[in-house]
């Protein structure tokens, strides 16, 4: 017999199911689930608004390191945690960051350390909005006005020589450094901004995947290329430059790659004793920079006169 709805009529199949559901529930001491839904066209629904993008920072320890940020770039600024036996050597930094209402956090000297993921914070840990990395081929618009010079490191990947180079090249005056290395680039770590002691701050920074092309693209605007070489041709102390010039320094290992000495002008050697057959690269760039550093001076005066 067939059930019938109101007017004799035949009551709905999802009806039917509805009441057998609930009475199965009820039985079972469990509520009916709602009665399934009629197919029909779904509501239209309000365009979810998305979050907005995360800012990129970088991390900097280290107390000279953080120090040169404040003073350089404090905008970039993002958070401060520091050990309170360094407040004493950071109170400046902490009045200014406390008036300008950026998180403040006194930590451990451990908990820095996890942080960090390295012992050598020296009390004081930065989060910092990451730096610009200038595109290569604004470099040379860059150079050319004042004859400056910069460094480029061939695949140098130890962050204790990149930051080495990086305290030679501010100390020495350079202006910007050039990092080549195979895609994806790691950029500039915040170990090696530590051994930079805040030398990091006084330069511009550029990058590629391609630096022979890059250094090709320098040389057509008029900066000349010099590849530091072991067996290079000409003595660093007979270096003289005619303007604008990047010194290339090559990987740990290998030393230059055979298209970045292509692009080289000039090879340039150290004189040594002949005990041992290279320096590592982080002082062959402090000697060559040394020198490079007279040339430029000679240069200037020379035009000046």
């Amino acid at each position: 017999m067939k059930q019938r709805g109101r007017g004799g009529s035949p009551a709905p199949a999802a009806h039917l199911e509805g009441r057998a559901g609930a009475r199965l529930h009820e039985r079972r001491g469990r509520a009916a689930p709602p009665p399934a839904r009629q197919a029909g066209p779904a509501p239209a629904r309000a365009v979810e608004r998305q979050p907005a993008a995360k800012e990129a920072t970088e991390l900097c320890y280290g107390l000279r390191a953080a120090l040169a940020v404040f003073e350089q770039r404090r905008q970039d600024i993002r958070s401060v945690s520091f050990d309170p036996e360094a407040k004493g050597e950071l109170a400046r930094l902490l009045r200014w960051a406390d008036g300008e209402g950026l998180p403040v956090r006194e930590q451990s000297a451990r908990e820095l350390a996890h942080v960090a993921d390295s012992a050598q914070h020296e009390g004081v840990l930065l989060h910092v909005r990451e730096r610009r990395w200038l595109p290569p081929k604004e470099l040379a618009a860059a150079l050319l006005p004042e004859r400056s010079l910069a460094v480029a490191l061939d695949r140098v990947r130890n962050p204790q020589n990149i930051g080495a180079v990086l305290r030679s090249a501010a100390f020495f005056g350079a202006k910007a450094v050039l990092l080549g290395a195979p895609a994806p680039h790691p950029g500039v770590s915040p170990f090696a901004l530590r051994v930079a002691e805040g030398g990091a701050e006084h330069l511009l920074f550029s990058r590629t995947t391609d630096l022979a092309d890059t250094l090709g693209r320098l040389r057509s605007a008029g900066v000349h290329v010099i590849g530091a070489d072991a067996h290079g041709s000409a003595s660093a102390e007979q270096l003289s430059i005619p303007g604008a010039s990047v010194l290339v320094l090559g990987h740990e290992v290998e030393g230059l790659g055979p298209r970045i000495r292509a692009q080289c002008d000039a090879l340039v050697r150290i004189e040594g004793s002949g005990a041992v057959e290279s320096l590592n690269v982080a002082v062959a760039a402090g000697v060559l920079l040394s020198e490079l550093s007279r040339a430029r001076r000679r240069l200037l005066s020379s035009r000046a006169g």
